[in-house]
């Protein structure tokens, strides 16, 4: 059993795991940059890209909100986008949004894509998470994060990141077997990258799979699915335990569960009573307060908190957002998120009913 001296690197992969823990890991998705003024400070002075590729600029905003707020981990800074770019679109991220050049809209331009060495073409990436373990120290875990397949794919099919992927659903309508070749070639080359992430120092790895809920129950275990397998298939073998988080997850959390992934992160709209209920103790929870809470009053931000980790009995379960932080959410109740699920009781091992 872990006392009360557990490092926050063996608190987290202890709930990543189903093991013993004394309380909950906590942590938000996009908390580092947005919403923090020590992030803006930065980016008022670089780019949005610049900061990516700047290692010691990436290590400091990632490192910020475990400074500022005492979560229990650091998710290096990045962007979902530099695979794309380093398999040969070009990128640019102005203050309305990434663009990415050439989308890819037939077979032809599939087949342009490229192979990448992620010790090459994203090292800036890797250099961050060795610059973040060398200041945090062996006791923080540091997550390390890429798209599932077919979101990468959606905005390489459509160009930018404006909320519309009718471009994407129409080659999965019209060219299936096109769209599975380009989710095939993103997995193939995601696996490298998060791959070289883990060996920089990673404890975690993360996939994002923003548009999932554009996809049925059926187009996402013919489509999405053996792609995600695929990546975690690849980096299994590292120990690094696999996080996968799906908006729309409510209608894909069966599948999601066949992904090989230790943990699902699940959406403000899945209930985490009942997606415990279905998956039992084959996989930890991550989630799902929805981060509209966060604008709110601090009392209600640190009600549903509590009532998040009270639906799981608080275990094999992170706490987290069912989505991003928000730009415009106060810095004391993101601090008053992380303070209530750090001290939030969590249920006797056999009363939560996972005993294993």
């Amino acid at each position: 059993m872990l006392t009360r001296s557990a490092t926050k690197r063996e608190l987290f992969l202890g709930a990543c795991r189903f093991g013993p823990v004394e309380r909950v890991p906590v942590w938000m998705m996009r908390q580092a940059g947005r919403f923090l003024p020590e992030y803006q400070a930065v980016r008022a002075q670089h780019s949005f890209l610049e900061i990516c590729k700047t290692p010691t600029l990436a290590a400091e905003v990632s490192l910020q909100p475990y400074r500022v707020l005492g979560v229990d981990a650091v998710i290096v800074f990045s962007d979902i986008l530099v695979v794309a770019e380093a398999m040969g679109m070009p990128l640019e991220v102005p203050d309305s949004g990434p663009i990415l050049g050439n989308p890819v809209r037939d077979v032809a331009a599939i087949r342009r894509l490229r192979d990448f060495d992620p010790e090459k073409e994203t090292r800036f990436v890797g250099d961050a998470i060795r610059a973040i373990c060398k200041e945090a120290g062996p006791d923080v875990p540091v997550i390390g994060f890429a798209a599932a397949p077919w979101t990468l794919a959606c905005y390489m099919i459509e160009g930018r990141t404006r909320g519309d992927v009718s471009r994407a659903k129409l080659m999965l309508r019209e060219e299936p077997n096109a769209l599975r070749e380009l989710l095939e070639r993103i997995a193939r080359v995601t696996a490298e990258y998060l791959k070289s992430q883990i060996a920089a120092g990673a404890s975690i790895v993360q996939l994002f799979d923003t548009w999932a809920n554009e996809l049925s129950s059926e187009q996402y275990e013919w489509l999405e699915l053996p792609a995600v397998q695929m990546i975690f298939q690849q980096i299994g073998t590292s120990g690094a335990p696999r996080i996968l988080f799906s908006r729309g997850s409510a209608q894909h959390l069966k599948n999601m569960a066949k992904s090989g992934a230790e943990v699902l992160s699940v959406d403000s709209k899945t209930d985490l009573a009942e997606a415990r209920g279905l998956l039992g103790t084959r996989v930890a929870l991550q989630g799902n307060v929805d981060p509209q809470v966060l604008l709110g009053d601090p009392v209600a931000v640190r009600q549903a908190a509590r009532e998040a980790v009270e639906k799981t009995g608080g275990w094999g379960h992170i706490l987290n957002l069912g989505h991003g932080i928000l730009p415009n959410t106060p810095v004391e109740n993101a601090k008053a998120f992380v303070e209530a699920g750090q001290t939030a009781p969590i249920a006797a091992r056999a009363q939560a009913g996972h005993e294993r």
